[in-house]
């Protein structure tokens, strides 16, 4: 099958969502440092492709479609960092009987860098993504679920720090509120606190403390809800926080075919990020540096 790359417009792939009022002429003169970012979200267990009678996604999606374009990309960029913004279990036989275990042995054959937990990564409860998580090479982080008092402490983190070619990238995980949407009994008492709260602050700790070029929140929060538009979502906290370079969001199954940019509450420029589910298609943002740290940023959608 011919891997298709999608571009909106034309465009999305030269156009540049300027972070700070740069665009990449400004770097012409000076040595550019560059990295790629791929993401997926809510892939919900869809390890195959969509049959060619589908009448919504024929013959797209699939695991070895992405795992191919992953490879591809990696030969042709020097940073490239993986991530998933949950909501990798549930949806097709294979977690019935698998339990997660097939899903997480492949994104560790695909080389995932990190994923955050989705509210449907519950459904075998605590104890069984605790399970799974010895088949994954890779680390899950959230910062608003306290799990002190389940079999999960300590196996979640709130933030991970990644060095890419000299690039400092911070990355911290945000989920929804579970009550009412997640069987008790499934999540125990693991305790929700207000993303937004926590947003802020991990993202002070990534960018001041930590001095992280890039800080990226990888939530599972949903991208927006337009009929009740106080509720937390992806696109509020990239208004009422600051710090934030790029969200990469899931839960709503949001189609984006480029980032969205929202104003922080400095009014700086944050990337808003979402790809649909069930794998049909990977996003990429690339990051552009400059000698003195000023960052320029690219981004598009990549159908499988």
């Amino acid at each position: 099958m011919k891997r298709r790359y999608f571009i909106q417009k034309t465009a999305a792939s030269s156009t540049l969502l300027t972070l700070g009022g740069l665009s990449l002429s400004s770097f012409t003169t000076e040595e550019v440092r560059k990295v790629t970012i791929l993401h997926t979200n809510d892939v919900h267990s869809h390890i195959d492709p969509f049959p060619a009678t589908d009448p919504k996604n024929p013959n797209q999606g699939g695991v070895a479609r992405r795992a191919a374009i992953i490879e591809q990309i990696r030969k042709e960029e020097a940073n490239v960092l993986l991530l998933d913004a949950g909501d990798i279990f549930q949806g097709t036989p294979y977690f019935n009987y698998y339990g997660g275990e097939l899903e997480m042995k492949l994104m560790s054959m695909m080389k995932y860098d990190l994923a955050t937990i989705g509210n449907h990564d519950f459904d075998n409860g605590v104890e069984g993504l605790l399970a799974q998580m010895p088949h994954a090479n890779f680390e899950f982080v959230n910062a608003n679920y306290n799990f002190m008092n389940t079999v999960l402490y300590t196996h979640v983190e709130p933030y991970k720090i990644f060095n890419k070619g000299g690039i400092k990238i911070g990355v911290f995980g945000l989920g929804i509120e579970l009550q009412g949407l997640v069987d008790k009994k499934l999540y125990r008492e693991t305790k929700y606190n207000d993303p937004i709260e926590i947003a802020q602050d991990m993202s002070r700790i990534l960018k001041e403390e930590k001095k992280c070029d890039i800080v990226i929140c990888l939530s599972h929060l949903g991208f927006n809800y337009k009929n009740d538009p106080d509720k937390v979502s992806d696109i509020n906290v990239a208004r009422k926080t600051k710090n934030i370079d790029l969200i990469i969001g899931g839960h709503t199954h949001t189609f984006l075919d480029k980032p969205v940019i929202e104003k922080n509450i400095d009014g700086n420029e944050v990337l808003v990020n979402q790809v649909g589910c069930y794998g049909i298609n990977m996003g990429r943002i690339d990051f552009y540096l400059d000698s003195k740290n000023n960052v320029t940023s690219g981004g598009k959608k990549i159908i499988i």
